[in-house]
């Protein structure tokens, strides 16, 4: 099995991008699920989580709140880095897992979405690489709409990643999401096809048009 990367900015359009792909049939493993899962109640992560950065990160049940979570480390540089710390490795982890069972399967090809995959410097291990781009004002009028975050707030999660131009330099495929939605999907169907052409795998499969 083929597992390619897709990654990009915060709010720059990569789950538009997964939910075509998904429509045409590839599996998409979300590192974002994967994160929220090895920090639910109970687990390892969370407690690693409560006993790095304490409990304030907890709501009233006891979950982890994420916003609160996301102020310190989106802050601080250190923190950060803590976190990840934390999460990384267990993230990868389900993400092996889920690729083998996808393999044992039959799939032909899988997507990995994750936000990092530039900055962690794995984005060679995920090729052909998909970034998804916009301008900044778009994603920071999404973040502000998403998560109802103030606009220095948003700022400050965009400034924790690597500039988009960077994404974009290490990119095989470019989709562009500052257009009508519609737009981004006939982009990723075009990128579909291209990797499918790549590496010798039938986009009939994928339910790709001419």
């Amino acid at each position: 099995m083929h597992l390619f990367g897709l990654t990009g900015g915060i709010a720059s359009g990569k789950s538009t991008v997964a939910a075509r792909l998904r429509a045409h049939g590839v599996p998409v493993i979300d590192a974002d699920e994967l994160a929220r899962e090895v920090v639910e109640p109970g687990t390892e992560g969370l407690r690693a989580i409560v006993e790095a950065f304490g409990e304030g990160v907890l709501d009233a049940a006891g979950a982890l709140d994420r916003k609160a979570l996301a102020r310190i480390a989106f802050s601080d540089d250190a923190a950060r880095r803590r976190l990840n710390a934390i999460t990384h490795p267990r993230i990868g982890q389900r993400t092996a897992e889920r690729a083998d069972q996808l393999g044992r399967a039959g799939e032909l090809l899988c997507c990995y979405e994750a936000a990092l995959l530039v900055e962690n410097g794995v984005a060679d291990m995920f090729r052909p690489l998909v970034v998804v781009s916009c301008p900044e004002s778009v994603q920071i009028a999404r973040i502000q709409s998403r998560d109802d975050s103030s606009r220095a707030d948003a700022m400050a999660r965009i400034a924790a990643q690597k500039p988009l131009a960077e994404k974009v330099a290490a990119a095989d495929f470019v989709i562009d999401t500052d257009g009508p939605i519609e737009q981004s999907r006939e982009r990723t169907d075009e990128v579909l096809r291209a990797i499918c052409e790549r590496l010798g795998v039938d986009p009939a499969r994928y339910a790709l048009r001419g």
